[in-house]
């Protein structure tokens, strides 16, 4: 079965003394369907929905660079953590 590919892109602005300010922006894609985990996310509780869409995108953009760079030593050393801190909220979310 083929997974649906997501294309996303992030527009950072900054907003400083009424004047909005592009910062950067960027293109993400993946099989992970963001709004859907955003829902699992704030199903589970204790989260607000907005403090739920800063860890789901932040954690998709970690295991991103993680996954991209695995000989890099800081990413290597700390892959093993993000994988189990993903695996808890999985598990969290499918309870």
């Amino acid at each position: 079965m083929e997974k649906t590919k997501h294309h996303y892109h992030f527009n950072v602005t900054e907003a400083v003394d009424d004047k909005v300010k592009e910062v950067m922006n960027f293109n993400f894609g993946g099989h992970h369907d963001l709004a859907e985990l955003v829902e699992k996310a704030v199903a589970v509780g204790n989260i607000t929905e907005k403090h739920a869409k800063q860890l789901v995108v932040g954690v998709r953009l970690l295991h991103h660079v993680v996954k991209k760079y695995p000989e890099n030593e800081i990413f290597k050393s700390f892959a093993p953590a993000l994988k189990d801190f993903k695996d808890a909220l999985k598990a969290q979310a499918n309870k």
